[in-house]
């Protein structure tokens, strides 16, 4: 009688498991199901994005190995040397966080591998977004295959946006995996190389959800003065790679304020626009502007004006091009000002600070 009792018993439970986990297997199921849906125009990005990035990755070498080849020329040795010392200077005397970053070499054959699509209202500074999940919202969508890129341009097109596509020197994981030296970094003055990697290591070490103004103006402020620093250091004050950096630093600078001024002038002009006038009447007195803008920065007295000569041969910039430099240059005085003024121009400090206030993406989950 108490065998029997108990026999029903276990297979009363059993069955009440197996209802239990049946419920729950088909719960989840559903939910995954759910997510699919809502995300999949994301899902099938991120696989993309996820097999050019493993292809990379795949096809990439030790530095060490690398070095230690005869087939490479001396001219890229030293290159990939400059770009261990940048690295190590990151770490030791700017305090940037240690990743494997720049540890390995890709070669990519002196062809573009990643393009970048940006989009911005017509008549406003307001630019398109993506969302990426627990990423956030970013102003920009990159691809390793251009044809994708280019479809993705003609639908926003399309769609009424300002469009601009740019080939992509360099990028960060946000130290999730190893981002390699591409082959054609190395082309780079030592100055744009050191500001193009401490700029890069950077991202893995500040960054901000939903902010990318932010984030890549912290980038480019530290990039910037830690080259500067590196230069001196590594070469010395009086060094022609110094000189050539500062030399390269005040068009840049002059450059950027000037379109961030130009970025003012259409914005002023966009809020006069009234709903009535027509689009085409818009567009005219836009276009009119630009051409305006375009001129008189064709007689901007420049250093080295050879970088800026052809900007503008084939097409007018438009509202995508001017929202790059609100993207990346709008809040270099602000951070200038609190740079000497409570950090007394001690880089590593300020470095410190703002990883304190922003931490790195790998301790968001800790």
């Amino acid at each position: 009688m108490f065998l029997i009792s108990t026999l029903d018993l276990s297979f009363e439970m059993s069955r009440k498991c197996k209802k239990w986990f049946k419920y729950t297997f088909f719960t989840i199921l559903g939910v995954l199901l759910i997510l699919v849906l809502l995300y999949a125009e994301l899902i099938v990005y991120a696989l993309r994005q996820g097999y050019g990035q493993m292809r990379i990755l795949w096809n990439s070498q030790p530095i060490e190995q690398v070095l230690a080849q005869n087939t490479l020329p001396d001219s890229l040795k030293a290159k990939l040397r400059l770009v261990q010392a940048i690295r190590q200077f990151a770490f030791d005397s700017l305090g940037l966080r240690k990743v494997d970053n720049y540890t390995t070499f890709f070669d990519q054959q002196n062809q573009p591998i990643l393009w970048v699509v940006t989009a911005c209202e017509p008549f406003d500074f307001k630019p398109k977004e993506w969302n990426y999940a627990f990423l956030g919202n970013m102003s920009y969508k990159g691809f390793f295959n251009l044809q994708e890129a280019q479809a993705l341009y003609q639908e926003l097109k399309t769609q009424g946006y300002d469009v601009d596509i740019d080939e992509v020197a360099g990028w960060s994981t946000l130290g999730w995996f190893k981002d390699p030296v591409l082959s054609n970094m190395l082309k780079r003055s030592e100055g744009s190389l050191a500001n193009l990697i401490i700029h890069e290591l950077s991202h893995s070490t500040i960054y901000v959800k939903n902010d990318v103004t932010l984030n890549e103006n912290i980038a480019d402020f530290i990039g910037d003065k830690g080259a500067e620093l590196f230069l001196k250091q590594h070469f010395g004050k009086h060094s022609p790679q110094y000189q050539n950096y500062q030399k390269a630093k005040q068009d840049s600078e002059q450059f950027y304020q000037f379109f961030l001024q130009a970025t003012q002038r259409l914005q002023q002009l966009y809020k006069n626009f009234s709903l009535a006038m027509p689009f085409a009447k818009k567009k005219a007195k836009k276009d009119s502007l630009i051409r305006q803008i375009v001129s008189e920065f064709t007689r901007l007295p420049f250093q080295q004006p050879k970088r800026f000569t052809k900007m503008f041969e084939k097409e007018l910039p438009n509202n995508a091009f001017f929202m790059h430099f609100v993207r990346y240059r709008s809040k270099q005085r602000d951070f200038e000002t609190e740079f000497q003024q409570k950090f007394n121009g001690n880089l590593r400090a300020y470095i410190q600070f703002l990883r304190n206030k922003y931490p790195p993406f790998g301790e968001w989950f800790k």
